[in-house]
């Protein structure tokens, strides 16, 4: 069925902006319900204690304070995406500084907090373990030492003290490998602990009926998965929970965890009202569920002349005090440790182990960004010892048509060669163009794929009086530019303007099962079900007009929104006056598949040092990826930018600092992300193919440009001083220290 591309392929503005900035737009903390209450948590000052006893006797005799919960109110369950190992409040035991351990309903804020002041709790401290690695040791203590017990805990449990999540990929034999390389090199690296920074916290308004039904305003990018959870959680149905459509500010993977949700039921629950909480950003900081720190070693065997026979890689995740809000319990991006390179020979071991720190969560590209800034750290670094060129290096060894992945996997029409060339044609590296580099400047390369998420999706398409289309999903845009994208979707295949074009947020009673935003998938999933619908919504209207023009179908064509046919046309707004348009709705629900195709990305940071400071200066990042059909250039564009500018900060300044298990950085005074004056000459590449899996050849674009840079940052502070950092942030301070060893 052909289309004409109107829509498609056109930088159209996001629908939704107007809302935004003129203050317009719906967010959870926005939500006022009748007679609504705020919620407060008391969090735990220590990091690892026996709770001893709790008194509440003064916090619940303060006029305004409507309830009062600790976790001896509260039944004995868990919580969690996937793993279902936190308790909505701590019972018996608290395992990390900010965990929860009583919460108040009052009046207003201020009285909730004057409460929360009023709450005795005796602790006895026991024995901390804030290291990974210690933790994995048989002296460290079993901080859960019912683990097995856990829903969604992977089996074979690991028989690794403390490690929840033990999973091993590759493929040969590696210990052949390294027997038949000529030389063998080992490196170790490490990653920080690192926050989404988006702009929005956590925020929920939750009413717990009469009736039994709940009704729930969260900013929560996953409402299905979490409906499920909370059902699981409460012991009630899942139909009777709804959650209601708002605005979320900024996801980045942190928005698909449950938070405050569950708690505020129960404070709803024991007063009678609706409940509402809002996260300030201390307690984001201290009690969120950031990005994973990591400690990853690389061994890997190669030729004289450069070719890699072998790679060994093991990381150790440190997940914090549970594991509840991960969606897949183990880091799948720990696949990547062996990179995009074409090894015979391969072994991981991915290990996500309990700390008492901070929970971890999800972000951005789980796991990749620190993974490929080892791998892609190591490469240089091994080109570097045997006199080869780090681009050369690369080139000899990454993955072409016909060969399979480190882990296995065979894709389809790969275009990591090109994307290679073509950042080191832009950068200068290869041919004639590029000029010497001044002093105390070098230039970095990195790369990496990323193959898109799977999930379920759920569109409906009806039509307005006046004919125009209305997409119903129930699946909110985290501030991607998502539902446009979807929108054009749509006026493609039904020949009209985007602006045609509704989108209608239903809650979660209201529309089939959608797994909501997250790994890639969205255009690719949810894009699937949009066309799908489209389509049968575009035969319906073809059926409907083919007798009041007159004509078979097969002669009816819709051209510019009209019904066309022997030379007579009609509007979509006049099939549906004449046929009453109740039948002209299009629906369809779609679970993907994996698909056989990946998209890669090279970047080439360059960089300038201050010798005498260490102070980096990142002039100019060149980004090459390889995408199949643009959607929309602008959003696509903003895609690219926006995770450079993060995996920038990731590689420079982001850092929670923690403290004996607290978190020192408890403000964006002292945690820094990058500002305008941080942000360097962008330039992308982009390396178009014909082959894509989501709808019109197109391919996911919103995770990959955060991933390698932190990698070419790395190496080309290298070329520029010759100091190789190790462990991220690539600070003033480390490349100081580093500065005055070499020199020494």
């Amino acid at each position: 069925m052909t289309t004409t591309h109107s829509a498609i392929g056109q930088s159209i503005v996001r629908g939704e902006g107007p809302d935004k900035v003129s203050g317009k737009a719906v967010y959870a903390a926005d939500i006022v319900l009748p007679g609504m209450l705020w919620g407060k948590v008391l969090r735990s000052p220590y990091p690892y204690a026996r709770i001893v006893s709790i008194d509440t006797t003064q916090a619940k005799a303060l006029p305004g304070v409507r309830a009062v919960v600790t976790g001896e109110d509260l039944p004995e369950t868990r919580v969690g995406r996937r793993l279902v190992d936190m308790p909505v409040l701590a019972q018996g035991v608290v395992r990390f500084v900010g965990e929860k351990v009583a919460a108040v309903a009052a009046d207003d804020p201020d009285i909730a907090d004057e409460a929360l002041l009023l709450i005795d709790v005796v602790y006895e401290e026991l024995t901390p373990v804030f290291d990974a690695e210690e933790a994995m040791g048989p002296d460290a203590s079993a901080l859960h030492p019912d683990m097995e017990s856990y829903s969604g805990l992977p089996q074979p449990p690991s028989d690794i003290n403390n490690a929840f999540a033990h999973m091993t990929w590759g493929k040969g034999d590696v210990e052949a490998g390294f027997r038949e390389s000529d030389l063998v090199f080992e490196h170790t690296f490490n990653a920080q602990l690192m926050h989404q920074a988006y702009i929005e916290p956590h925020a929920c308004v939750v009413s717990a009926e009469e009736s039994g039904q709940v009704q729930i305003w969260v900013n929560n990018k996953d409402p299905y998965m979490l409906r499920d959870q909370l059902a699981a959680c409460w012991s009630i149905p899942a139909e009777s929970i709804v959650l209601n459509p708002c605005r979320i500010g900024g996801d980045f993977g942190g928005k698909g965890s449950f938070m405050d949700v569950p708690l505020c039921y129960y404070l709803s629950k024991n007063s009678g009202r609706p409940v509402k909480m809002v996260m300030d950003y201390i307690q984001e900081l201290m009690a969120g569920n950031p990005r994973h720190p990591a400690v990853m070693t690389i061994k890997t065997g190669v030729m004289k002349d450069g070719t890699i026979k072998a790679r060994q890689a093991r990381a150790v995740f440190d997940s914090g005090a549970y594991g509840a809000f991960k969606p897949s319990v183990y880091l799948r991006g720990a696949d990547h440790l062996c990179g995009v390179y074409n090894i015979p020979h391969a072994k991981i071991d991915s290990y996500t182990v309990y700390t008492n720190n901070v929970p971890r969560g999800h972000m951005r590209s789980p796991a990749k960004p620190q993974v490929v800034f080892a791998v892609e750290s190591h490469m240089d670094m091994i080109a570097h010892e045997l006199g080869m060129d780090a681009y050369e290096f690369r080139l000899k060894n990454v993955m072409r048509d016909g060969e399979a992945s480190p882990i296995g996997r065979y894709w389809q029409k790969m275009k990591a060669v090109e994307t290679l060339e073509a950042a080191a044609k832009a950068a200068g590296m290869i041919g004639s163009q590029g000029a010497a580099l001044p002093p105390n400047t070098g230039r970095g390369m990195a790369m990496t794929d990323l193959v898109q998420g799977v999930g379920q999706f759920a569109a409906k398409i009806g039509l307005s009086d006046e004919g125009n289309p209305q997409l119903h999903m129930a699946f909110w845009d985290t501030g991607t530019g998502s539902h446009t994208v979807l929108r054009q979707m749509v006026a493609e295949e039904l020949t009209l303007d985007t602006e045609d074009v509704e989108i209608v947020l239903e809650d979660t009673a209201h529309m089939p099962y959608s797994s909501g935003s997250g790994g890639s998938r969205v255009t690719y999933t949810a894009g699937q079900a949009v066309v799908g619908a489209a389509r049968e919504l575009r035969g319906k209207l073809i059926e409907a007009a083919s007798p009041l023009l007159d004509a078979p179908e097969e002669q009816v064509t819709l051209q510019g929104g009209r019904l066309v046919a022997a030379g007579r046309s009609m509007s979509i707004a006049e099939v549906v006056s004449r046929t009453g348009g109740d039948a002209l709705t299009g629906e369809t629900s779609v679970t993907s598949e994996s698909p056989e195709i990946t998209s890669f990305c090279t970047q080439v940071a360059e960089v300038e040092v201050d010798t005498e400071t260490g102070q980096v200066t990142v002039n100019k990042v060149i980004s090459v990826h390889d995408t199949g059909a643009i959607l929309n250039p602008l959003n696509h564009q903003g895609q690219v930018e926006g995770g450079l500018i993060q995996g920038l900060g990731y590689a420079l300044m982001e850092e929670l600092k923690l403290e004996d298990g607290r978190i020192s950085t408890l403000s964006f005074g002292d945690y820094k992300i990058p500002t305008s004056a941080d942000v360097p000459v962008m330039e992308t590449v982009l390396v178009q193919g014909d082959v894509g899996p989501a709808p019109y050849e197109s391919k996911g674009i919103g995770e990959s440009s955060n991933i390698p840079i932190a990698g070419a940052i790395a190496n080309a502070v290298f070329d520029a001083v010759g100091v190789r950092i190790t462990d991220l942030p690539v600070t003033a301070d480390k490349v100081l220290a580093g500065l005055r060893v070499k020199n020494r």
